[in-house]
């Protein structure tokens, strides 16, 4: 049986996978990437990418194809929801409320305040294509599919794989330094003893992946996903939710489409193909609609996190650490960024820069962050029954009670003020899933890896709502436009390939030369820059970053890999060096010596 050494064996070809071999081959690490499936998904399944996801992509150098394939900004303003698609009801297909979705298409000046890149929606079954493309084409990572994980052994030194190559059916093995578990928690997990906990059986969804023509029932075409209260079948949410797929189109125009049902978790109705596409029908109330089916997939929504993240040499991420409902689109998000906060501490303990410990860091930052993002996809989940509540809608009540229940939304009856007050709040409340700005771009991380400064406890005006900027360690690293001898470009794109970033005031050279010493003796990736709005290395146009910095022109803030602020000093310190070497050590769980490398 062959055997071949690579520095990273990454089992599983879906985001998380997918993105950690384009992030080591971008930083100049080899890895060697299995998946046991022949191809890509199969399945729509994720589709929403959001800014932190797009920022990431933008460095590895695949969102300029992902933006070119996705929804344009102008179809994913809003989610809306409507009495049914069509039938004998005069009302069917009427809004009944609507909302913007994730910065309302670029539109919402925090989301545009946060960051350069913009949320984008592609499904995965048109994603992972172009992810393992790019990875083939950055040229450090052999991609794999096809190739099945039948065992590992791993100790003190690395990780033994023996696989299959399921085409010729022949083994082999590969040595690694380390494993990446990123196969949706099918094998890797149950090989070094990790289980899943949480809650399970959420609720069952039926969805329908078609081709079809619905033009002519929709109009709306900044509304990206559509919420189906057909009255005629109790009006639940969760009675027909309508994606776009695309590809060559969106909004209504669009070629494919999902459409989602529930369905109760014990009902065998859901897994009867030709009772599936009955109940579409009706609930579309278009008898004789006859889509080209790709296919239909039953799915059960649930919870769960790993009980650790790490396993000697063994990782977790994306679905194989944790599963939570799709509601806010977090999923394949988290699984991205899984991958973000572990490879640049990968790729400093490989490079000799680092110590063990940093790598402790990774289930202590992102385990609290996943958990959370379960958390508010089930809450999101759950809410959107207020809807129901508002409108009053039962499957206990007749169809014609249910219509009766909307007539004071379009009529001037005396219940309509309060109807619409209630259905307006009820949908208002929705921001939890459409507008997480915090939690989907602004979480922030407690670890060894983050040095505290003091200052007080973060208490955010909305932990879900509102990204506040800031250079408290532990948060992501405020936006800004910087220019340099005439070219403008995003401070944090000063991290790319894999630096830490120490930015300083006006007045910050001490940190700045004490950071380049440190960089030259011990070979670290270290960029230093003075950012403000006179006299700088980098001019702030917008004066952006003066107004989020919290730092004097004699202060600096230290930015790792990820744009994570690991480090703050208010004002100038006497002694620069031994700080920031200090505060290195901490970071970097190593030693460094006043000795050049």
């Amino acid at each position: 049986m062959t055997e071949m050494h690579i520095p990273v064996l990454i089992v599983g070809g879906g985001g998380a996978g997918l993105t950690a071999s384009m992030l080591l081959s971008t930083y100049g690490v080899d890895s060697l990437l299995i998946s046991r499936s022949p191809h890509t998904s199969r399945l729509p399944k994720a589709h929403v990418l959001n800014q932190r996801t797009m920022e990431i992509f933008t460095e590895v150098g695949v969102a300029d194809a992902i933006y070119e394939r996705g929804t344009p900004p102008e179809n994913m303003k809003a989610t809306a929801w409507y009495a049914g698609l069509s039938g004998d009801h005069a009302n069917y297909g009427r809004e009944l409320g609507r909302l913007e979705v994730w910065g309302g298409g670029y539109t919402d000046p925090d989301y545009i305040a946060a960051s350069a890149c913009r949320t984008t929606n592609l499904p995965q079954i048109r994603l992972e294509p172009v992810l393992k493309e790019h990875a083939e084409l950055l040229g450090r990572s052999e991609i794999r599919f096809n190739h099945e994980l039948l065992s590992l052994e791993q100790d003190g030194e690395g990780v033994t794989a023996r696989i299959l190559d399921r085409a010729s059916e022949e083994e082999y093995s590969v040595r690694a330094d380390y494993l990446l578990g990123a196969d949706g928690g099918h094998v890797v997990g149950a090989a070094v003893g990790i289980e899943m906990s949480g809650p399970r059986d959420i609720m069952k969804l039926v969805s329908v992946h078609m081709g079809a023509d619905l033009s002519q029932w929709l109009g709306d075409d900044e509304v990206l996903i559509r919420w189906l209260v057909n009255p005629n079948f109790g009006g639940s949410w969760a009675s027909g939710i309508l994606v776009p797929m695309g590809p060559d189109h969106w909004g209504p125009k669009s070629e494919e489409w999902v459409f989602h049902m529930q369905y109760a978790t014990d009902d065998p109705d859901a897994m009867q193909e030709e009772k599936v596409l009955e109940r579409m029908r009706a609930t579309l109330g278009i008898a004789d609609f006859s889509p080209k089916i790709f296919r239909i997939s039953a799915w059960v929504m649930e919870g769960v996190i790993a009980d650790r993240f790490r396993d000697g040499r063994v990782f977790l991420l994306g679905d194989a650490a944790h599963r939570h409902p799709p509601t806010g689109g977090l999923g394949l998000n988290s699984a991205v960024h899984d991958a973000y906060n572990l490879v640049w501490k990968l790729v400093a303990v490989l490079r000799g820069q680092a110590g063990d410990g940093l790598l402790d860091t990774y289930e202590a930052e992102r385990k609290p962050v996943d958990q959370h993002n379960i958390d508010n996809a089930i809450a999101n989940a759950m809410n959107h029954y207020k809807i129901d509540e508002a409108l009053g809608l039962s499957p206990d009540k007749s169809a014609d009670e249910n219509w009766a229940e909307l007539r004071p939304l379009w009529d001037d009856l005396p219940a309509s003020r309060d109807k619409r007050h209630a259905l307006n709040c009820a949908i208002g409340s929705q921001t939890i899933e459409f507008r997480h700005h915090n939690v989907e771009f602004g979480y922030t991380y407690s670890s060894a890896a983050v040095v505290d400064d003091g200052s007080d406890p973060y208490i955010p005006l909305d932990p879900v709502r509102l990204y506040e900027p800031s250079t408290k360690p532990g948060h992501p690293l405020p936006h800004a436009w910087v220019e340099r001898e005439g070219e403008r470009l995003p401070l944090g794109t000063l991290v790319h390939g894999d630096y830490f970033l120490l930015i300083a005031g006006e007045d910050g050279n001490a940190w700045v030369e004490a950071a380049e010493k440190l960089a030259a003796e011990h070979n670290l990736p270290l960029r230093a820059v003075r950012v403000g709005v006179l006299d700088s290395d980098y001019v702030d146009v917008r004066c952006a970053w003066l107004k989020n910095r919290e730092i004097t022109s004699t202060g600096a803030v230290l930015v790792r890999p990820d744009r994570y602020i690991a480090f703050r000093s208010m004002e100038a310190v006497d002694d620069p060096k031994a700080v920031l070497t200090g505060t290195l050590n901490q970071i970097l769980s190593t030693d460094l010596t006043e000795g050049a490398a």
